[in-house]
């Protein structure tokens, strides 16, 4: 042992070397605990989403409205809905009755415009014409045909692809729409989605976070459960082959 150093300052001397290294281990230890909370906080966004609910929505004016960022036109919106669901739900108006009210309010006011601009002016004005464009029909019937093909498509492709899980969960959501539809008509429905879509969006922005985190741990307990399901029932069905042999 070299002279001047005891055997106390070399007991001293590993007590810091231990104490040095504890101590660099804890505070890498803590910023990878933080590195791993903030993957995680980036993980347990709602459905994966990485980027901002109006990109997602479409990031146009109608994303604009679903979010209110113009509170006048999505009040607007939201009111026409609220109204036309009034008129048919509550006051039992048909399309027929409602659609003739609308064209008699509408001639009359051509009426007494032409009429009235006559008299006051002694030559009648020019009252503008309603022409809706073909292309707008032509797009609607496309989206809507786009639509059903693409929905037929999905349906038989899981009713001959074999998956006896997904078939199963597609026949368990036909059959909650159909407990739905009796409850409620097909008008109601659409009202509560079109009030959902106008409503949800704008809850989730301004509390993320909180239902970021409790769908999280909804998910994570349904998936807990559909393991034990797998296991105990589904894994123990054997999957069907609907393909149909080779000719030779």
């Amino acid at each position: 042992m070299p002279e001047g150093i005891t055997a106390e300052d070399l007991v001293s001397n590993i007590r810091e070397t231990f104490s040095d290294s504890i101590s660099r281990h804890k505070s890498v230890s803590f910023f990878e605990e933080d590195k791993l909370d903030s993957v995680t906080s980036q993980f347990n966004r709602l459905f994966g989403r990485e980027k901002p609910v109006h990109y997602i929505l479409g990031g146009g004016k109608s994303a604009d409205v679903l979010l209110w960022r113009n509170k006048k036109i999505s009040a607007s919106v939201l009111s026409g809905a609220t109204v036309v669901w009034i008129l048919f739900e509550w006051l039992n108006y048909n399309l027929l009755t409602l659609l003739s009210l609308v064209l008699v309010v509408g001639m009359v006011a051509q009426f007494v415009w032409k009429n009235a601009s006559g008299i006051l002016n002694r030559s009648p004005s020019r009252v503008p014409r309603v022409v809706l464009p073909d292309e707008v029909f032509v797009n609607i019937g496309k989206a809507i045909g786009y639509q059903v093909n693409h929905g037929l498509k999905f349906l038989q492709d899981v009713s001959c692809g074999g998956n006896i899980k997904q078939f199963l969960a597609v026949i368990a959501s036909l059959w909650v729409a159909a407990i739905i539809g009796t409850w409620c008509n097909f008008l109601t429905v659409l009202y509560i989605g079109f009030v959902g879509a106008h409503t949800l969006p704008i809850l989730y922005e301004r509390y993320e976070d909180q239902v970021d985190g409790f769908i999280s741990n909804v998910l994570e307990q349904l998936q807990h459960n559909y393991r034990k399901l797998d296991k105990g029932v589904l894994g123990r069905i054997p999957k069907g082959n609907f393909r149909g042999k080779k000719v030779e």
